[in-house]
C-alpha cells in the first residue's frame, strides 16, 4: 500500500477509500467520465440507455478493484470526498486477463461488444509498454466544485508515491483522451509514449519513470 505523506493532506483528508466510499466515488467518476470520448464510443452514446450503462461499468469497475485490492486513493472536505485516484498494481495489470466473474457482471451490465473493446484497450496498452512490471492510473477525478485548486496535482503526486513502497515498479503508465487530464500529467512530468487509437477514438499514452517521479518529487 502507498505511503501517505502528512504533508500531502494540505486542509482536505486524503486517504485510502473503503467499501462505504465506493458510491461516492463511482457518482464523482460518472462525472468526470460521463463525456469522455473514448467511453461515449465503448458505451455507445448514440444509444438509449447510455448513462445506465456506463453507471454500471463503473460500478463493477471500483468492485474490482476493491475485491482486488487495488489502491483507491480520496481526498475528502469533511465527509464529501471530493477528488479520487485509482491506480493498478505491478504484476496485477487487469488487461485481457481479468478475472471471470469481472467478464460476466460487465457483460450483463455493458454488454458483449463494450466488454471486449475495454479489455483491448488494456491488451493494447501492456503490449506498447511492455511487461507488467509498472503501476496503472485508471482514472482520476475532482469534483466540479473543488477544480482549479490544485487537488488534481494532489492525486498525481499521491499515485507518485506508490513507488516509493513497491520498488519492481518502473513506473506509472496513463491513457488519456481528456484534454484537461493531459495537461495535468504533463504539469507533473509525464512523457508522451505514443497515440494509441482505441476503437475510433486517439488517445496518448503517457509514462513516467521512477527517476522521472522522483525528480518530480524533489522540485515540489
Amino acid at each position: 500500500m502507498t505511503t501517505i505523506n502528512p504533508a500531502q493532506l494540505r486542509e482536505g483528508q486524503l486517504t485510502y477509500l473503503v467499501a462505504e466510499d465506493l458510491k461516492m466515488a463511482a457518482s464523482l467518476l460518472y462525472q468526470a467520465y460521463h463525456d469522455d470520448a473514448l467511453l461515449m464510443s465503448i458505451f455507445q452514446a448514440d444509444k438509449p440507455d447510455y448513462e445506465k450503462r456506463l453507471r454500471a461499468a463503473i460500478r463493477e469497475e471500483l468492485m474490482a478493484f476493491w475485491e482486488a485490492q487495488q489502491p483507491m486513493l480520496g481526498v475528502f472536505d469533511g465527509e464529501s470526498l471530493i477528488g479520487v485516484v485509482c491506480l493498478t498494481q505491478p504484476g496485477k495489470s487487469f488487461g485481457p486477463g481479468k478475472y471471470w466473474h469481472w467478464r460476466l457482471k460487465m457483460l450483463l451490465t455493458a454488454g458483449y461488444v463494450s466488454t471486449m473493446q475495454l479489455l483491448e484497450k488494456e491488451r493494447l496498452i501492456q503490449e506498447i509498454i511492455g511487461g507488467d512490471d509498472y503501476h496503472m492510473l485508471a482514472f482520476i477525478a475532482v469534483s466540479p466544485r473543488y477544480q482549479q485548486q490544485g487537488w488534481g496535482d494532489l492525486l498525481v503526486r499521491a499515485a507518485q508515491a506508490a513507488l516509493d513502497e513497491e520498488p519492481q515498479s518502473r513506473g506509472l503508465a496513463v491513457y488519456v483522451t481528456q484534454p484537461q487530464h493531459l495537461k495535468l500529467f504533463e504539469q507533473n512530468g509525464y512523457e508522451l509514449v505514443q497515440e494509441l487509437d482505441v476503437g475510433d477514438i486517439r488517445g496518448k499514452l503517457l509514462f513516467q519513470s521512477r527517476g522521472q517521479a522522483q525528480e518530480v518529487n524533489r522540485a515540489i
